[in-house]
C-alpha cells in the first residue's frame, strides 16, 4: 500500500464511527489460549508449549482492522483447585481479565475430558459480569466429532449459546469468530496506535521467550519452578561486542533444581542460552548476547512480593494458603 493509499484509508476511517474494547480469552490450563491470540495478531507474542499452565502473566495483544480495534488479554488457565499462593495469583489475574474485559472469549478444549469441577470454574468465570459472553470450540481439526459435540452440547445447555468451532493452530473459524467479536465491541475511540501490536516492554518478552526455552527442555516440575528476570539490556553494549547485551538470571527453589539447569559441565544451561538467543533474535530483529545465570530464590512461588514485582495481582489473604 502506498502512501497515498494509507492516507485515503486513515482519513476514510476518520470520518466513520470507530469499536474498541478488550477482549479477555479465558480457558482452562493449554486449551490454546495463547495460540489463539498469537494466531489472530500474526505475531509470536505469548509463549507457547505443549505443557500446561505455561501462561503466568496476563499478555495484551492489538489487532486493529478497520475502524475496529481489539485488545486481545491472554489470561492464564483457569484452575478448579489452586494449591499454592502462584496458583491463586493466576486464579486472580483472570477474575480481574474479566472484570476489565468489554467481551469475553471463552476457548474450549474438546480433546481433554475435565471434571464438574473444573467445567463449574469454567461457568463462573464466563459469568462473572455483565459482558457479552462469546464462545469457541477449538482443536476441532485434533478432537473427535463426538466430544467436539460434547462441548457444544455444554455450551447450549448451561451457557445457552451456539458455540463456533475453531482451530488455532491452522486457523480454521478464525475469521467468524473475528466477526462474532467485533459484533460486540462497544463504540469508541481507539485506545493503542494503530500499527501497535503488544504494551509489554521488550524485557519482559526476552524473560518470557527465555522460559519459553526451559519449558521445552525441561520436564517434570523445573519449568514451573523457574523464574527468569532481566537483569541487564543494553543496546550495543561493549559487553556484547557490539550486540546488544543481554543478562537473564533464572532463580529456581532449590539447589538441586540449580543443578538440573545447569547440567553436567553446564550443558544444559548452554542449551537453554543457545535456543534462547536464536529466538530473542529474531523477536528483536538484531543479533545478541545473551548471558544466563542461575541462582535459588527459596519458595519464590510462595512471596507476595516476587509475585508483585512479575506483575501478578495477589491475593490479600495469599499468606494464609501459601
Amino acid at each position: 500500500m502506498n502512501e497515498t493509499t494509507e492516507t485515503g484509508v486513515a482519513e476514510a476511517i476518520e470520518g466513520m464511527e470507530t469499536r474498541c474494547g478488550f477482549v479477555a480469552i479465558i480457558g482452562r490450563p493449554n486449551a490454546g489460549k495463547s495460540t489463539l491470540m498469537n494466531a489472530l495478531l500474526g505475531e509470536h507474542l505469548s509463549i507457547v508449549t505443549p505443557r500446561a499452565q505455561t501462561t503466568w502473566v496476563p499478555v495484551k495483544g492489538i489487532l486493529t482492522r478497520g475502524a475496529e480495534q481489539m485488545i486481545f488479554v491472554d489470561t492464564p488457565g483457569l484452575l478448579s483447585a489452586p494449591s499454592d499462593l502462584l496458583h491463586h495469583s493466576l486464579l486472580e489475574a483472570v477474575s480481574m481479565g474479566v472484570r476489565d474485559a468489554d467481551v469475553v472469549l471463552l476457548l474450549l478444549d474438546p480433546t481433554w475430558e475435565i471434571s464438574d469441577a473444573e467445567r463449574e470454574a469454567l461457568q463462573v468465570a464466563a459469568t462473572n459480569g455483565r459482558h457479552p459472553l462469546v464462545v469457541a470450540v477449538n482443536k476441532v481439526d485434533e478432537a473427535s466429532p463426538g466430544a467436539a459435540e460434547r462441548e457444544r452440547i455444554w455450551v447450549r445447555e448451561t451457557l445457552g449459546q451456539e458455540p463456533l468451532s475453531i482451530s488455532a493452530a491452522n486457523g480454521e473459524g478464525l475469521e467468524a469468530l473475528l466477526a462474532g467479536l467485533s459484533a460486540c465491541l462497544p463504540v469508541g475511540p481507539f485506545l493503542f496506535p494503530e500499527d501497535e501490536v503488544g504494551t509489554a516492554p521488550v524485557r519482559f518478552f526476552v524473560a518470557e521467550l527465555v522460559r519459553e526455552t526451559v519449558f521445552e527442555v525441561f520436564r517434570d516440575e523445573i519449568p514451573w519452578s523457574v523464574l527468569p528476570r532481566v537483569e541487564a539490556f543494553k543496546e550495543g553494549g561493549t559487553d556484547g561486542g557490539g550486540r546488544t547485551y543481554i543478562q537473564v538470571t533464572l532463580h529456581v527453589e532449590r539447589e538441586s533444581q540449580k543443578g538440573i539447569l545447569v547440567g553436567e559441565g553446564g550443558q544444559m544451561i548452554r542449551r537453554v542460552g543457545t535456543i534462547s538467543r536464536r529466538k530473542i533474535e529474531e523477536f528483536l530483529g538484531e543479533p545478541v548476547y545473551l548471558e544466563l545465570w542461575v541462582k535459588v530464590m527459596a519458595r519464590w512461588r510462595k512471596k507476595k512480593a516476587e509475585l508483585r514485582r512479575m506483575g501478578l495481582p495477589v491475593p490479600e489473604e495469599g499468606d494464609a494458603r501459601s
